[in-house]
């Protein structure tokens, strides 16, 4: 279910480097993913990847973190009915025409009944046939939350025939579970679920209320509740969002963040336009309901799913102000130190330490980056938590420049395109500007282990072995030595490179 969050989450935004994720410095190949420590952040004017055609369906499978991991050592072990190779359906079942089997533990008649698009907090667990235990809410910190909508069909439609309250057990045919999808669990599943409570939030009005207050081009907000004294968003701060949002023609939740388990954090200046307006008028703490016509929402063309006007309650959970561009963020100012290579860079704090990083040194650094009109595209402030990386898998600036600090030193680079992203498309261009502190250096890559002698020597006599046969034989019959031989590189390989 991380997957269809994901897919929400960052089709709010305008810029897919508002997305928050783990602290990340600049790769070296913005387009990579080959370093995980360090990819580069989008430009500010690209796009953020569209939601699916079918918000609900982007992610049918049950909640699972790893459906290939053995249940730990001392888990519950599998329920008693659930043997290898067999499955017992008990008589006492309820039977389904798709092949489902469910056996309620604990009946709720006064409670509510669940429907597909409601929230649902539930504890469950999950096994295959082998008795294996394969994924339970506890394996996750507690209860989880999610709509029958974003599961496989054997659990939707279980969920659908409880009530608020309940207990059961599932037997879901393969045919209704994961289909043979590779890396999930297989055959038949057995699943114990509590149902603790339906959590599912109330739409705001369909029609905007008379109290809303009125933007252009059809938007609206009005606030719920306040709190006083609270800073007011600012239209680059960075947000801690949790929402709701329905589509105004159906009435459909179509995603919320209590299904996700977090809230949605980015810098305001990030997000689908209608937000953009709406949010700074309104306060840390605040919670408000807005109506956003299309050409203001998700996908202003239409399509997607997202057509027609998206109604939202937000509560504004967090306001943090992100730094300034600096004054001289155009251009390196005359008494910046400048290097052979171009990299410019001025100390802005002196350092406690006084060893300098290699380019082997794995370093923790907080930072800030903006393009020379003052548009800031990340900072590890928006992540949460410092950077850290290998200082060799970065773009060269990077690399050349934070070697000349020690830690706790604060330093501004100036780092020209050549040393930056060179223009890969998705980049941010031009020259950049960072902002770094040095927090710590955590150690150095190890250099690239040798071959083994015996190895060498032996990947070295085979061919020559090779070669001396093949000056020996007829030349029409001789194959050429590669062909004989294979070269040293593909008979034993050499260790990857840093």
């Amino acid at each position: 279910m991380k997957k269809f969050f994901a897919i929400i989450a960052c089709a709010l935004l305008v810029t897919a480097a508002g997305c928050q994720k783990k602290a990340e410095a600049p790769a070296a190949d913005a387009n990579s993913h080959a370093a995980e420590t360090a990819p580069a952040a989008p430009a500010a004017d690209s796009a953020a990847p569209a939601p699916a055609a079918d918000p609900n369906a982007a992610a049918p499978v049950a909640p699972a973190a790893d459906p290939n991991a053995a249940a730990a050592p001392g888990v519950t072990p599998g329920p008693g009915d659930v043997a290898p190779d067999t499955l017992t359906i008990p008589e006492n079942a309820t039977k389904t025409a798709s092949g489902l089997a469910i056996l309620k533990s604990k009946v709720n008649d006064a409670g509510k009944a669940i429907q597909s698009n409601d929230l649902v907090q539930v504890n469950y667990k999950g096994w295959t046939l082998d008795g294996r235990r394969f994924d339970a809410s506890e394996d996750h910190g507690g209860p989880a939350t999610f709509s029958p909508d974003q599961l496989i069909a054997g659990m939707k439609e279980a969920l659908l025939l409880a009530k608020e309250g309940e207990s059961f057990r599932a037997w879901i045919p393969e045919n209704l579970a994961y289909q043979g999808q590779p890396g999930a669990p297989a055959g038949t599943l057995v699943f114990d679920f509590e149902i603790l409570k339906i959590v599912t939030p109330v739409m705001p009005p369909k029609d905007i209320p008379a109290d809303a207050v009125k933007l252009d081009g059809g938007l609206a907000y009005r606030i719920v509740s306040t709190k006083e004294g609270a800073p007011q968003v600012g239209e680059k701060d960075l947000v801690t969002l949790n929402f709701a949002g329905w589509k105004q023609d159906t009435g459909k939740l179509f995603h919320s963040t209590l299904s996700e388990g977090q809230p949605l954090t980015a810098p305001v200046n990030t997000f689908f336009d209608g937000w953009k307006k709406v949010l700074p008028s309104v306060h840390e703490g605040d919670v408000f309901q807005t109506w956003i016509p299309q050409e203001m929402g998700i996908a202003p063309q239409g399509g997607d799913g997202m057509d027609g006007m998206l109604i939202f309650e937000v509560t504004v959970e967090s306001v943090t102000k992100l730094p300034d561009a600096p004054a001289d963020v155009a251009a390196a100012p005359a008494d910046a130190e400048k290097t052979a290579s171009g990299l410019a860079s001025k100390q802005l704090q002196a350092g406690t330490g006084t060893v300098h990083p290699t380019a082997k040194s794995i370093v923790q650094v907080n930072y800030t980056g903006w393009t020379t009109n003052g548009e800031m595209f990340d900072s590890s402030i928006i992540h949460g938590e410092p950077a850290v990386f290998p200082l060799g898998n970065v773009i060269a600036g990077w690399t050349e420049g934070v070697q000349l600090m020690v830690e706790g030193e604060k330093r501004r680079f100036w780092i020209p395109e050549e040393l930056a992203y060179k223009g890969q498309p998705g980049a941010p261009a031009g020259m950049l500007v960072f902002d770094v502190e040095l927090l710590q250096i955590l150690g150095e890559l190890p250099e690239n282990p040798a071959l083994p002698p015996e190895i060498g020597a032996a990947v070295q006599a085979g061919v020559e072995q090779a070669q001396a046969e093949a000056a020996a034989a007829p030349a029409e019959a001789a194959p050429a030595p590669a062909e004989a031989a294979p070269a040293p590189a593909e008979a034993a390989p050499a260790p990857a490179a840093n």
